[in-house]
């Protein structure tokens, strides 16, 4: 069920585990060949085969795509973003654009192009940055750096101010405490509940938002379910509650984003999707972002999306999206949640 917290000691992981091996010459075998070739076949000529690229890329989950990215150079002789790059445009070619490369170097250029022009993207970046795992967080750090010779917390610095900013700050620092029972007590989640309570409700004059995101950000999953109990039976409503009633904007988004990512994560990432297509219009960056990154998680997603709006994500797909970039996010769906014939 999605109301059931997730009983991890750590936040998940949402690259995959050879992407933190660092292995720049993993296994690729003839299926990783055999997707490189059709790519490069699809774009040979003038013009390329859309229907042919999508059936390639689409089929791929995020360890192929870190294969398909090292081979296709060793093959063709060239970076698979160049080809992208040259052949396809649009939001189907932002979302090919990100498939060409591995995880982690997707999400660096998902957080560049949330950076574009006047003012930043803040939804795409506080769904990247909070309620990261440690390890993908200092991951994401370093290869940004590698990729842009930039780093990432003064990028984001410069993007972001007031409460949003303190909160991905301390994101940015992949400090999450391991779960330690004889330290995360029944009796600390107490004096952390009534912290809050001091630093926000129970505060004469404003909010002390630094100690609160301390507490939310560096709590591992488990003992943040504590502290919520806590807080809940106490001052009779949720730590999500209390967010709503202390913070506003894209700040209150990205703090209830980052608590339901330490326990409830399918719920966030299914209300994340639901978000991008919320009111005039859809937001094709934030989508694009969550079905790519998310992919490898989609069933558990898909099941949280079903129950708490009635809808698949294939079928928010289909009413949002359409021509190959519909088909595009529809195959990356299939290949790892596929619907029932």
């Amino acid at each position: 069920m999605t109301s059931s917290y997730l009983d991890e000691p750590l936040s998940i992981n949402i690259f995959p585990d050879l992407m933190h091996e660092e292995d720049l010459t993993p296994d690729c075998g003839v299926e990783i060949d055999s997707i490189c070739d059709e790519i490069h076949s699809a774009v040979k000529g003038w013009g390329s085969d859309k229907a042919r690229l999508i059936a390639a890329l689409g089929s791929t989950t995020p360890e192929d795509r870190l294969k398909v990215a090292l081979r296709y150079k060793d093959l063709h002789q060239t970076d698979l973003k160049s080809v992208m790059k040259k052949e396809v445009s649009g939001d189907f070619g932002t979302a090919m654009k990100y498939l060409s490369l591995s995880p982690v170097e997707a999400e660096c250029a998902m957080i560049k192009d949330a950076c574009k022009g006047i003012g930043s993207h803040q939804l795409v970046l506080y769904s990247i940055l909070c309620g990261r795992s440690n390890k993908d967080m200092q991951l994401l750090k370093k290869v940004y750096y590698k990729m842009y010779t930039k780093d990432l917390t003064s990028v984001l610095r410069s993007e972001l101010g007031g409460d949003l900013w303190k909160l991905i700050s301390a994101c940015l620092q992949a400090a999450e405490e391991p779960f330690d029972p004889d330290f995360h007590t029944m009796e600390k989640a107490r004096e952390d509940a009534d912290e809050i309570w001091k630093k926000g409700q129970g505060r004469f004059f404003g909010t002390d938002e630094t100690k609160i995101f301390k507490v939310i950000v560096l709590s591992p999953p488990k003992y943040l379910k504590m502290v919520n109990d806590a807080y809940a039976d106490k001052y009779g409503y949720t730590l999500i509650k209390a967010m709503e009633k202390e913070l506003g904007g894209n700040a209150e988004k990205a703090a209830i984003f980052t608590i339901k990512m330490r326990f409830k994560p399918y719920e966030a990432i299914a209300e994340t999707i639901k978000l991008a297509c919320a009111g005039m219009g859809t937001d094709e960056l934030l989508l694009t972002c969550c079905i790519i990154r998310y992919q490898d998680l989609m069933a558990h997603v898909n099941f949280a999306h079903e129950e708490l709006f009635g809808k698949s994500v294939h079928d928010r797909i289909r009413s949002e999206c359409g021509g190959n970039y519909k088909q595009l996010l529809l195959a990356l769906m299939h290949k790892v949640c596929p619907e029932d014939a």
